[in-house]
């Protein structure tokens, strides 16, 4: 089935606005390839080229540093035509074939066709990748879908995400049967997630266990990846891997580094945190010394949270007596985990940079972001005593940090008391990511002319 993505309308105005290549990249099974076979179809002719399915076509940018040259082994390489403005040439599974990446320059300068890639594990396979070519090839990160696109798909009309919207700028309460619909459908992502062939299973069965069964073969295949492409250091990322659900569950959420060796130094294991994150099938949420702007200045390497990818894969690691509660709606059932994750999954679909601040005198905070006006505390409750926060009030009241708001993102109502703004943690879709201030800036010559 098709799947509604705002990746469909991101690649169609792409490709409307750009005449560069693009790249999609992100962990494997988030719809990279679907998305970009179905944009093929808006164009006269489309070749697709997939490295691992035919290792033979590396050969055909090994070595080569002519358009023309490129063109005429890709025409004999295919039986689909070349039609010059009409075309859209894909190169699949590019971290199988690094050239490309030097080659695309020369094809794009060419201009008959536009050409667009895809691959995963790029962070780890071609560690340049994002600053070359520069001027000849756009990056997209390409993450599960959303809370926003799972609702989408399943029907959910659009007045709703209007009231939502309107409810959500002016700080109004939320219909009370569309609010309690939406808890019990966010707590249905929180077990399905966001992978594109998870959902298609649960639209089309509404069977759990077939999705489960679905969550199982992609974790096998990420297993499969760390250990053809990590030859070096498998066995450790592996076990970093296999550690995430545990950590998360436990009552410090920040991964503790004793629990792989009792004497492991972070200098030892920092490369494998990051083989996971580059691999898109971790999120290190890091520790900041302080909630100031810029976040990333006080950035603290060596402590983090480590989340997965999608809250599914993550809740399908778990007993399936949790997934029972979860649906079920019980309040005596810890959610912390999961419905964290959801956050931090969400705010990096939403391009936001999540942190957390820790500090033995005020306590915790389960994320910080920049927002326009500053940096935005958020905690994320799951049970009834979501007022319980007194990180957040230490946080509030100290001057030096001059924060004016902060969000308890939970199961109840909108609703506002002082700086807090308690709101439904399905709400988290309309975060947005702070704009950058502007570059334009004018001399001042008066004086000197």
């Amino acid at each position: 089935m098709l799947l509604t993505r705002h990746l469909t309308s991101f690649l169609r105005d792409f490709y409307s606005n750009h005449k560069t290549a693009l790249l999609l990249t992100g962990a494997r099974q988030t719809g990279k390839t679907f998305a970009i076979r179905q944009l093929g179809e808006s164009f006269s002719s489309f070749i697709e080229v997939n490295f691992i399915k035919t290792p033979k076509a590396v050969e055909l940018f090994k070595d080569v540093f002519s358009a023309d040259e490129i063109l005429l082994r890709l025409s004999a390489f295919t039986d689909r035509p070349l039609i010059k403005g009409e075309t859209l040439i894909f190169f699949d599974e590019v971290q199988e074939c690094q050239d490309i990446v030097t080659a695309i320059k020369f094809l794009v300068d060419e201009g008959s066709f536009r050409y667009a890639l895809s691959g995963s594990l790029l962070g780890v396979e071609l560690k340049d990748i994002r600053s070359v070519p520069v001027g000849y090839m756009s990056v997209k990160e390409v993450y599960p879908l959303d809370f926003e696109e799972f609702l989408i798909n399943i029907g959910v009309a659009q007045r709703i995400f209007d009231h939502l919207k309107e409810c959500w700028d002016k700080l109004e309460h939320i219909d009370p049967v569309i609010h309690d619909r939406l808890i019990s459908l966010f707590r249905l992502y929180c077990i399905v997630g966001g992978m594109p062939a998870a959902v298609e299973r649960y639209i089309s069965t509404n069977d759990l266990s077939i999705v489960a069964q679905t969550q199982k073969d992609i974790i096998t295949l990420y297993k499969k990846d760390i250990s053809k492409y990590a030859e070096k250091d498998k066995l450790k990322i592996r076990e970093i891997f296999d550690l995430i659900p545990s950590e998360l569950d436990a009552k410090n959420k920040r991964f503790i580094l004793k629990r792989l060796n009792e004497h492991a130094k972070f200098d030892r294991y920092q490369n494998d945190f990051l083989w996971l994150s580059n691999a898109g099938v971790a999120i290190p949420v890091y520790n900041v010394t302080e909630p100031r702007l810029p976040l990333k200045l006080a950035e603290t390497r060596n402590l983090f949270k480590l989340f997965s990818n999608d809250v599914g894969l993550l809740a399908s690691q778990y007993a399936d007596g949790l997934r029972v509660s979860m649906l079920s709606g019980k309040v005596n059932v810890n959610y912390g985990a999961i419905f964290e994750n959801a956050v931090a999954q969400e705010l990096l679909c939403k391009g936001i940079a999540p942190y957390y601040f820790n500090s033995k005198r005020m306590g915790e905070l389960d994320f910080v972001i920049a927002g326009e006006e500053g940096v935005i505390p958020l905690e994320v409750k799951s049970g009834k005593d979501y007022e319980r926060h007194n990180a957040l009030r230490n946080v509030l009241e100290c001057r030096e940090f001059d924060i004016e708001r902060a969000y308890v993102l939970c199961t109840e109502n909108m609703e506002r008391k002082g700086k807090i703004i308690y709101a439904p943690i399905y709400m988290t879709m309309f975060l947005a990511a702070a704009t950058e201030a502007s570059d334009v800036y004018t001399i001042d010559l008066s004086g000197l002319q």
